[in-house]
């Protein structure tokens, strides 16, 4: 078994200053530079022995490995011991066309992945074949597919059709993770498959060179795969997709593929897809796609590079490249506090990380504020301790191996701080430590992000860009606002995806709509989608971050300018909106999103009546007053909840404010909001 060495982390020393980085560039190709360096020297080769995990037939080995969590991992597989394999029939593909409903083909999907990694686990820990014939059961399953691509994917086939033609296998985000589950399985298990049958060693081959390895390398699929980066379309867009199949189709090649040929090849064009991803991500590292998305972005581009060290036994390594070291950190950064993210585009506000791939992502970088934030994660306020961490058991086949191998050093940790836990006061002081390197400003130039803490507890992020970013929302110059981590201004995010939610009818979901976010509606028109659609003039300075925003809306607006700045104190956060138009034709209006009570004026709060030019918003014991130009009309409406994916969140209701100036208001003006705390 190969491991790889990392620098030991001190917890609770004195933690660095790490700032944003500012670098500038694009087209840097560094993957292609490295493997340029690396490719003649006999590495990545078929049978390779590079999984740095034992054998299977090693016991002592998986004993030493897992330690206590072994019991964890046999106890997990038992649950599918009787489990039935669901079948996904032609009408549940048929669905997505017919209805645009998703979740009829994925869940059962979903389910039998969740089963296979779990049996496989199991039986690495257990080694006695008590799960085989399971295993057995579910990748015969699988292998009967006539693809492993969903539904909600398949349209991109030749037939445009939502039910697999089985003569046109192209490679999704599913399709390639089961892929290398069944390689991996396949690895570890093919000996024991092959004494119960040969056949079922044959099949896994079979379908994997069908659905797999001849879709990626096939130049005619390039069109239907077009993460891969070679055929652009939505003005060159590079998202999630490119690192999250190329990780998973680059594994399944070097743990199955027995053609050294075909193996070269896969190597090299995974290297040059997957260089487009990381020149298409800003050098600031941000992830457009927000904190949710950037396990699948940034997460499985980490996953891609440390298959790519191991199967080149540390010989292939960008992990000291300055661009992939921050593209680690943001999430840390993008953290608000109580489970709360930064949650622009198709983001949730809430978010579970998974505490092996930070601090995994982390050591490789050598972060330590990653490292941190990982053991920050498991923290237990109820019982004013850190929990011990639990091996990942889930449905991706990687991450599941990957939390194993780190779980020693975590435990490890989690008892030293633990060993510091004498009270609540100990303990908060051990969670302030590990984010203390954290910096109270973060500004992302390229990507034009803007975070500000301050000594009050409050949390501000606002965003700049283009209305064309990858899953974007009409939103350019947003803002969202948090105190003592509780939302005070919010972004709602986005509901269940269904066909609508990447269709031409995208707008006209109601969380995708500027005036469903914190922004103005100038002349009562709403910004635009499109990559030229953008913000200008866009600087972070100290305390203020402002933008020029009035590009985002198009002509309709009739907007020869409008600046909007915010600057955030400790007591205050104060946005100003200066503007000047060429003709009126209707109201301007100021839209805000909270989650809570709004008392407007003339209203009862805190048996006193809400002064004019004042408005209050509460939610779970935190009171802000917004203070705002007395001559706007103010109203209030509710937006009742009933998406599962929403209400999770945010509960059955969220709250829209409106400011109107009217359309009889002069053609230039400046608006300024301030808002404090009250309790």
């Amino acid at each position: 078994m190969k491991t790889r060495l990392f620098p030991s982390i001190f917890l609770l020393a004195a933690l660095l200053f790490l700032p944003s980085l500012t670098l500038l560039g694009e087209d840097r190709h560094i993957l292609e530079g490295e493997y340029e360096k690396v490719k003649s020297d006999s590495l990545f080769l078929v049978g390779g022995d590079w999984l740095p995990f034992p054998d299977y037939s090693d016991r002592q080995g998986w004993d030493a490995l897992l330690g206590h969590s072994k019991n964890t991992l046999v106890r997990a597989g038992e649950k599918y011991l009787d489990y039935q394999w669901q079948i996904v029939p032609a009408t549940a593909y048929l669905a997505y066309e017919r209805t645009g409903e998703r979740k009829i083909m994925e869940d059962p999907v979903s389910e039998n992945r969740i089963a296979l990694n779990s049996l496989m686990l199991a039986e690495l820990a257990e080694g006695k074949g008590r799960f085989l014939d399971q295993l057995v059961n579910g990748v015969w399953q699988f292998c009967q597919m006539p693809s492993w691509v969903l539904s909600a994917h398949q349209p991109r086939q030749a037939s445009k059709r939502s039910l697999p033609d089985v003569r046109y296998n192209l490679i999704d985000l599913v399709s390639c993770a089961v892929g290398a589950q069944i390689a991996t399985i396949w690895h570890f298990f093919h000996e024991s498959f092959d004494k119960i049958d040969p056949s079922i060693s044959y099949f896994i081959q079979s379908e994997l060179d069908k659905k797999i390895f001849q879709p990626y390398l096939d130049p005619e699929k390039y069109a239907s795969n077009w993460w891969l980066g070679y055929v652009r379309q939505n003005n060159g867009l590079v998202n999630n997709w490119n690192p999250w199949c190329n990780s998973d189709v680059i594994l399944t090649f070097l743990l199955a593929q027995t053609d050294q040929k075909l193996l070269d090849r896969a190597i090299a064009q995974s290297v040059e897809s997957v260089d487009f991803f990381i020149d298409y991500v800003k050098t600031d590292g941000a992830c457009e796609e927000g904190p949710a998305y950037w396990g699948h972005a940034a997460g499985k581009l980490y996953d891609y590079l440390q298959i790519m060290y191991d199967a080149s036994y540390g010989r292939f390594s960008v992990f000291s490249d300055p661009q992939v070291k921050a593209m680690a950190e943001y999430v840390s950064r993008s953290y608000v506090g109580d489970g709360w993210v930064v949650n622009f585009a198709d983001a949730s506000a809430r978010l579970t990380f998974e505490t092996a791939l930070l601090y995994n992502y982390g050591k490789a970088v050598s972060s330590e504020e990653m490292c941190s934030f990982a053991l920050y994660n498991l923290r237990n306020a109820k019982e004013n301790r850190f929990d011990s961490p639990k091996p990942l058991v889930w449905k991706d086949v990687y991450r599941s191996l990957q939390s194993l191998r780190c779980q020693r050093e975590l435990e490890r940790g989690v008892d030293s701080l633990n060993n510091l836990c004498r009270d609540a006061a100990s303990y908060k002081k051990c969670c302030d430590a590990l984010r203390s390197s954290v910096p109270m400003t973060v500004w992302y130039p390229q990507t034009q992000f803007c975070y500000m803490r301050n000594n009050s507890g409050w949390f501000f992020a606002a965003k700049g860009g283009h209305n064309n970013e990858s899953h974007n929302h009409n939103d350019v110059g947003t803002f969202i606002l948090y105190i003592d981590s509780v939302p005070v201004f919010a972004d709602a995010g986005v509901g269940t995806y269904t066909k609508q939610t990447f269709s031409e009818d995208r707008y006209s979901i109601w969380s995708m709509q500027t005036d469903w976010h914190n922004l103005p509606m100038i002349n009562g028109t709403s910004q635009i989608f499109g990559r030229e659609f953008c913000a200008k003039s866009v600087s972070c300075s100290g305390n203020t971050f402002s933008l020029e925003i009035d590009g985002a809306y198009g002509e309709c607006a009739y907007c020869n300018s409008f600046v909007r700045s915010y600057s955030l104190t400790d007591r205050k956060l104060t946005l100003s909106d200066s503007f000047s138009l060429s003709k009126r034709v209707a109201s301007n209006l100021w839209h805000f999103l909270v989650q809570g009570q709004v008392y407007l004026p003339g209203s009862s709060y805190d048996s006193k009546i809400v002064p004019s030019g004042k408005l209050i918003v509460e939610n779970q014991g935190i009171a802000v007053q917004l203070e705002f130009p007395s001559r706007l009309e103010v109203s209030c409406q509710t937006k009742e909840l009933t998406d599962p994916r929403l209400t999770a969140v945010w509960g059955t209701s969220l709250r829209r404010i409106e400011l109107s100036d009217g359309d009889t208001s002069g053609l230039k003006s400046k608006v300024t909001f301030k808002i404090t705390r009250i309790k």
